[in-house]
């Protein structure tokens, strides 16, 4: 059996900074450097790091980024025959600003992530009967990412949505095609309309967002830990005690760390424990992939 993940991948162009710039600021960078990410291939890579046979599905431009993208991925031991080289258009790009408090802002530039269609649906359609779950993501079309939860629904697999990049509406018929939702803070705000900054809060948008359809609803809350509801349990997990120096591609950690525990069968809360112990780790290091934790990493971690 295997995971699929069906979304973006992006080449990351990253900078840090003593703090992040203001509007209209012009600041002197320290580093710089270009690794391989995009929300979908990060969770990708995340998984097979952590041992769980996975398949990719998405885009890249058929340009030197694409071949060093596609390159990183049979590495890191994803499959990737389900990537379709797009001709006339660039791979997907984020341009991505660290501060020594390890906050970033980032822009991403979709590229060939924008074209992914119908065709890319097909390409799933026949991985479903192998896999046991499909994450998702929000840097390819909204409306693919609604198709690609309905194949997965009809197949009967857990379908696990990062509502990421924050958007303020989701398609209603989007919410009860998901098993999980995993919103980080600004997520879950933009998603329920009030802000979420706590464990208090985080129970509130749980509830509208299980309303809405979604069987379970994972908040990732930072620093502050995750809050998990069902319609038959709720419980908060605190964040594991690490020196940030990065965020980029924790919430990705996550994700995978929670799909690979449930890929093993393990109970929800200690897929949410491994979750964000994964998460946790990935931000003690620089960069996106390069952060992401492997299983033997993250289960002396647990440990500890």
């Amino acid at each position: 059996m295997t995971i699929i993940v069906f979304g973006s991948i992006n080449i990351d162009l990253v900078t840090t900074t003593p703090r992040l710039p203001i509007a209209g600021e012009t600041l002197l960078g320290e580093t710089f450097f270009k690794t391989p990410g995009g929300k979908g291939a990060n969770q990708a890579v995340a998984l097979a790091k952590l041992g769980i046979p996975t398949h990719m599905i998405g885009r890249i431009g058929a340009d030197s980024f694409g071949e060093e993208l596609i390159e990183n991925l049979q590495v890191s031991g994803v499959q990737t025959n389900n990537i379709l080289i797009t001709e006339n258009v660039s791979s997907g790009v984020a341009i991505i600003t660290v501060d020594h408090s390890g906050e970033n802002h980032i822009v991403v530039i979709p590229g060939a992530n924008a074209q992914v269609n119908q065709d890319d649906i097909e390409r799933l359609t026949h991985l479903l009967p192998e896999a046991t779950a499909i994450l998702l993501q929000l840097e390819i079309p909204i409306d693919v990412v609604v198709k690609a939860a309905k194949s997965a629904r009809k197949a009967n697999i857990t379908v696990i949505l990062d509502p990421a990049p924050a958007q303020s509406q989701l398609p209603d018929e989007l919410y009860p095609l998901i098993d999980i939702i995993t919103p980080n803070e600004i997520e879950a705000s933009q998603l329920v309309g009030f802000p979420v900054n706590g464990e208090e809060t985080a129970a509130k948008a749980a509830t509208i967002l299980l309303q809405r359809g979604v069987k379970c609803a994972v908040i990732k809350l930072g620093a502050k830990g995750v809050y998990c509801a069902t319609t038959d349990q709720n419980f908060f997990i605190p964040a594991f005690p690490v020196q940030a120096v990065d965020t980029v591609a924790a919430g990705d950690a996550f994700n995978a760390g929670l799909a690979a525990a449930l890929f093993h069968k393990l109970p929800l809360r200690e897929a949410v424990i491994w979750g964000a112990a994964a998460g946790a780790l990935a931000t003690t290091k620089l960069g996106a992939q390069s952060s992401l934790p492997d299983r033997m990493t993250l289960e002396k971690f647990l440990l500890m």
